[in-house]
């Protein structure tokens, strides 16, 4: 419980501990070793012996459905297979055998099986099977001419494919042959090679039998006999006017002396060099490729795959796999990358470490699964089956990514790929919104891990049991992190033969007609910038009017829920988005298809325009928004410059404007044209720690300077001096900067902004969403534009924690939280609502934009049909009780055991806000029949209003205050005032007040702290308040002051 715990720790601070709490409950999971050998031994001995009475034990070849488990088993079992190759007894060594090759081979079609069991001889075993042609890796020719649907059986992975030979089928083309054996010694390989190659070309008697038990899970097959081979095809050759093939496979399996060190690349080349004296005999026999399987004490078995088309030189793409399970995790599609096998404590999980062969900054993991039959029980619904499967599988790729990201922690653009091997017979649409469920339980593990794509494959019997199985492929692609795109496709051949998906969605998704081979692309050119917007805890600039439809969408869902769409469907587009660019011609903003990434500074706005319930027709919305990948989000005069006209044009033309803050204040730049030649004139050149006199430029450096500006010096301003030796130096005066945007104009560009943000917020709907730490001028038009959305982990400062430290003198501040998060700023009133993440604070605006007029003094009426959730002529079930309660069930309704009681305004529209500020009032916005409305309530209840100690005075305290409910305190009132003024100021919202007041606060403490001056406030906002006011006393309330 304690490791759960630790385990779930998600701070910045807790990372490491979390991270080995993991890994160690992840190791405690796992059954031992020597518990699981004790359970194979058993398995394989069970298989191989029976007791006869009279006689005793009696051995014989294995029965596969003694050891049927453990090839079908999801557990990994090659760890503890390994020693059981080597095992003193030659008949478990021959279960072992069978167990490794039916396991390694489970996709293909084995024809037949085959054992040597000779006398004084290591056991060996072959046999038959169905392999893809090399050159496609998909299946090995044509199929006859005379075949049909019902004459192929087909089990499919990308590249494995199983299927039938028709009668009329040149058998040649699909049947392959496979031997292996186990050698204790190099020696004993050395001595015993020939006769394993002797099964491939057929030399050496061995018993052998059909294969009707290992087929029980798939339909019968109609295959050519073994007898149909010419001895030719039976060595892999091609038939006349055709090149040599080599289909046929030879698997080792080799113990490592205990006292050898065990080097990869130094056995590697052992190998090699042992393949190459062989090569003419493995050619002559056919062999396509030949593995080595070592066996090393206390570790993991090391496999390596010499290929006859690479002249037996070693495949390191797959080094360490076995390659009957390589093409099965596709990975030919990772052949624009440099991959490394990455090992955890889960062998089920076949990761891998890739870096771009284009751009070495691109580094990413790849995670493969296969998931076997294992056992099934058929209590058990065939999606349930697939949902939680897929489910325990990602919870133990997220536990394994958490640990190997540690490793790499600049990995970005992960792919994950599950792909089931049974056939399921189901409908297929039952998928996607069982998988839809996967996002929302992993959804922030898998962006936190940077995973970006996801696909899960599996066979369905759509028809008949003589029809093929299709294979689908479900797709998740998430690159911003909140807008997934989910994807259906089937795998069918096109008109070529090759196989290609086929889209099942409108529009049609992006792998669309291409090939199932086709490689995974490298990052494309926004990635880097994508993923370090995400570092910093924010979403790509460029990525923003994805988060905006997607909110456009579930605002659509969620007045669906509330039976307000009954009558409408949403438009089938719902956003449409123009960036606004400065064109210098026309001196002015004009609308543009730019591309996204093409912006010159760091400020992007845009016109978008949203269909909504409340507006289906569309609405536009300025959006105007930092791009901290850009300088850091800084404020130069070109940023100042676009955000100062897009407000303007917000304001032109009476539409809201929103503000995604994620910046690092004004910008103070850096002359680095003179920073490489200034020097400095040292009081004594012996001591510089006694400080310099002035800074100058030498007589060289001051013509380099005037050449590069064209003969006229205008970043500096230098007084020329003549030292007694004649050297002449240009004293630096003022340093101007060849650049503009240096320094004083930023802060001129910063008063002009905060200006314009000022007369936004008495003129149109203004509002802020704080993506990303806003520091000074950034911090301050989150207060000016008075609305914001402040997401947690995201502070509002002036000045950073460091910088005050170091005027402190001491580690007074550890975060900048400390000075300006959630837990200052929601509660003191200058963050209105707080959001999880990016996603949720668009989703936010996007509903408080619900409540706002489509453009200044718009009328409210007539009210859209999609928000007519509640009859106007309803009655108002809930009554306040007498004496204190919450205010809010009274605004919105409430459920009860009797069923729903309804609240003053429609149900569900109440949106609260300002909620952690000030709460002996509530204030909000809600719909009345449908009409916006601004709501101010009063809580009834004595609630607590905490004051955190000061961490910079050693003496302070937090102190603990008790608020009575019905009575105006300073904060109350300032916050009822503040409420007044955002309903009148461009939201031009009707008010309803709920009066339940006794009156102010009146003591001392309170007088001190300003309550006349802000009960005055309400009196001001309420005398400019253009709109109705409606003042209603609650049923067992009270008006006595105010």
């Amino acid at each position: 419980a304690v490791l759960k715990r630790l385990a779930e720790l998600s701070g910045r601070a807790t990372a490491k501990v979390a991270l080995k709490a993991r890994e160690v409950l992840l190791q405690s999971q796992v059954p031992s070793l020597e518990e699981r050998q004790r359970q194979m031994e058993s398995i394989l001995r069970a298989s191989v012996s029976e007791t006869v009475y009279g006689s005793g034990d009696e051995f014989r070849t294995p029965r596969y459905d003694a050891i049927k488990d453990l090839v079908v088993t999801n557990y990994y079992v090659f760890d503890v297979l390994q020693n059981f190759l080597h095992h003193a007894h030659p008949y478990v060594r021959l279960a072992a055998l069978e167990v490794y090759v039916r396991r390694a081979y489970h996709m293909y079609n084995l024809v037949d099986f085959g054992y040597a069991t000779e006398d004084g001889a290591p056991f060996m075993v072959h046999w038959r099977f169905i392999l893809q042609d090399d050159s496609s890796g998909m299946f090995a020719g044509q199929i006859g001419a005379h075949s049909s649907v019902s004459d192929l059986k087909r089990i499919m992975s990308v590249s494995d494919m199983d299927f039938a030979v028709d009668k009329d089928a040149d058998p040649e083309q699909y049947l392959r042959q496979g031997a292996m054996a186990a050698f204790d010694t190099f020696a004993q390989m050395e001595q015993h090679f020939d006769r394993l190659l002797g099964l491939i070309s057929g030399s050496t008697e061995a018993n052998s039998r059909a294969e009707s038990p290992a087929l029980g899970m798939r339909p019968p097959a109609r295959l050519a006999p073994m007898s149909a081979l010419t001895d030719d095809a039976k060595r892999g050759s091609s038939a006349p006017g055709r090149g040599p093939r080599y289909g046929h496979v030879l698997n080792v399996a080799l113990q490592v002396p205990s006292d050898d060190p065990f080097d990869d690349d130094t056995w590697s080349a052992r190998l090699r060099e042992f393949a190459g004296a062989h090569a003419a005999d493995l050619r002559g026999s056919g062999i396509r490729r030949l593995t080595f399987v070592l066996q090393r004490a206390g570790q993991h078995p090391g496999t390596f795959t010499f290929r006859e088309n690479a002249d037996f030189g070693e495949d390191t793409t797959i080094r360490h796999i076995e390659p009957g399970l390589a093409y099965q995790l596709e990975l030919p599609r990772l052949a624009s990358f440099d991959i490394r096998p990455c090992f955890s404590d889960n062998r089920q999980l076949h990761i891998y470490h890739a870096v771009s062969k284009q751009n070495a900054a691109d580094s990413r993991f790849f995670v493969r699964v296969l998931v076997r039959p294992g056992r099934l029980s058929t209590t058990v619904a065939t999606v349930d089956y697939l949902i939680s499967e897929t489910d325990r599988l990602l919870s133990d790729i997220l536990d394994a990514l958490e640990i190997l990201a540690a490793e790499h922690p600049n990995s970005d653009c992960n792919h994950l790929f599950i792909s089931f091997l049974p056939i399921f017979n189901l409908d297929a649409s039952q998928f996607e919104p069982a998988y839809r469920g996967f996002l929302e339980r992993h959804g922030k593990r898998l962006f936190r891990l940077r995973v970006t794509a996801a696909e899960i494959r599996f066979l369905v019997q759509t028809g008949g049991e003589q029809d093929m199985p299709t294979p689908f492929r479900f797709c998740i692609f998430n690159k911003s992190g909140f807008v997934p795109k989910l994807e259906n496709y089937i795998e069918e051949r096109d008109g070529n033969g090759e196989w290609v998906f086929r889209s099942l969605d409108s529009p049609q998704g992006a792998y669309h007609n291409t090939l199932v081979a086709t490689p995974h692309q490298p990052k494309e050119w926004l990635q880097p910038r994508r993923y370090k917007a995400h570092i910093m805890g924010t979403t790509y600039v460029y990525d923003f009017p994805d988060l905006f439809q997607q909110a456009v969408s579930v605002q659509w869902a969620r007045v669906a829920k509330l039976g307000g769409t009954a009558r409408v469907q949403p438009p089938a587009t719902l956003l449409a988005t123009r960036e606004l660019v400065w064109d210098d011609a026309a001196q002015a903003l004009v609308e543009s298809d730019r591309e996204p990434g093409r912006n010159t500074c760091g400020m992007v706005a845009w016109v978008v325009t949203l269909h909504t319930p409340e507006s289906p027709g569309g609405r536009r919305v300025v959006v105007v928004a930092n791009d901290i990948t850009f300088k850091i989000g800084s404020f130069g005069v070109d940023e100042d410059e676009l955000f100062f006209r897009a407000t303007q044009y917000a304001r032109r033309h009476g539409l809201p404007r929103v503000y995604l803050s994620a910046n690092s204040g004004a910008r103070i730049g850096l002359a680095d044209e003179i920073r490489e030649l200034f020097q400095p004139c040292w009081r004594d050149d012996a001591d510089p720690a006694q400080g310099f006199e002035y800074l100058y430029l030498s007589a060289d450096a001051y013509a380099a300077l005037e050449a590069r500006e064209e003969g006229r010096v205008r970043s500096v301003i230098t007084e020329p001096l003549t030292l007694a030796s004649g050297e002449v130096r240009h004293r630096l005066l003022t340093i101007v900067g060849s650049a503009d945007g240096l320094g004083v104009e930023n802060l001129r560009g910063s008063g002009m902004i905060a200006g314009e943000t000022s007369r936004a917020y008495t003129d149109i709907f203004t509002v802020t969403l704080v993506t990303c730490r806003s520091v000074g001028i950034g911090a301050y038009l989150v207060r000016l534009g008075q609305r914001s959305v402040q997401n947690e982990g995201q502070p509002i400062i002036l000045t950073g924690a460091p910088a005050l430290n170091k005027v402190l003198g001491r580690e007074v501040y550890t975060s900048n939280l400390q000075l300006g998060g959630t837990q200052v700023m929601y509660k003191n009133g200058v963050s209105h609502l707080t959001a999880e993440n990016d996603f949720s604070g668009i989703c936010k605006i996007v509903r408080w934009l619900s409540f706002v007029p489509v453009t200044r003094n718009a009328p409210l009426l007539p009210v859209a049909p999609a928000m007519r959730a509640d009859p106007v002529d309803r009655a108002i079930a809930y009554e306040p009780p007498a004496g204190p309660s919450d205010p809010r069930l009274f605004l919105a309704g409430v459920d009860t055991d009797a069923g729903w009681l309804g609240g003053f305004f429609d149900r569900g529209s109440f949106v609260e806000t300002l909620g952690g500020w000030a709460r002996t009032v509530v204030t909000g916005r809600a719909r009345l029949g449908g009409i916006p409305m601004g709501v101010i309530a009063v809580e009834s209840r004595t609630v607590e209003n905490v004051i955190p100690a000061d961490p910079a005075n050693p003496t302070s305290e937090e102190q603990v205050l008790q608020e009575a409910g019905t009575v105006w305190y300073p904060n109350s009132a300032y916050k009822t005032a503040q409420a007044i003024a955002d309903f009148n100021h461009g939201e031009q919202l009707p008010l309803m007040i709920f009066a339940n007041w006794r009156g102010f606060s009146g003591g001392q403490r309170d007088m001190y702290f300003e309550v006349l001056k802000y009960g005055a406030y309400i009196v001001d906002a309420l005398s400019k308040y253009r709109q109705p006011v409606f003042v209603y006393i609650i049923p067992n309330g009270e008006l006595r002051g105010g």
